[in-house]
């Protein structure tokens, strides 16, 4: 089992496959959220609730497809490509959940974590 989920204060992030494969451990009391915009029609089983509102924009995620599909083309990895084209949009600071593996590849659902954690944060 991987180490699991990225943890820091009360939230926490993972990515479906490793709740659906239990790579990670996650207490029965935990509450899994997703945020996924649309979400494929198996993800319902695997969370408790989803907020599609903080998924990204499909305009955003075309963009990325598209990115992707070009450093793909200029021979890097699947990997290699997905964490590029993060680099490259990393200004736009899209915030959302996704099925990504956050221990190899980078993702907007990491980025969702300080403003999730700043709103939990009563100091705040």
């Amino acid at each position: 089992m991987e180490s699991g989920p990225d943890t820091r204060g009360t939230l926490s992030d993972t990515y479906v496959a490793a709740l659906q494969h239990d790579l990670v451990d996650v207490s029965p009391e935990t509450t899994l959220v997703g945020v996924v915009r649309k979400p494929a029609p198996w993800f319902h089983a695997a969370v408790d609730e989803n907020r599609p509102e903080l998924g990204p924009p499909a305009t955003l995620l075309e963009s990325v497809r598209e990115i992707e599909d070009d450093l793909k083309m200029q021979g890097l990895c699947d990997e290699g490509s997905h964490n590029a084209t993060w680099e490259q949009i990393g200004s736009a600071k899209p915030i959302a959940s996704c099925d990504e593996n956050t221990e190899k590849k980078r993702c907007r659902r990491t980025i969702l974590r300080e403003p999730l954690e700043c709103a939990e944060d009563p100091n705040n």
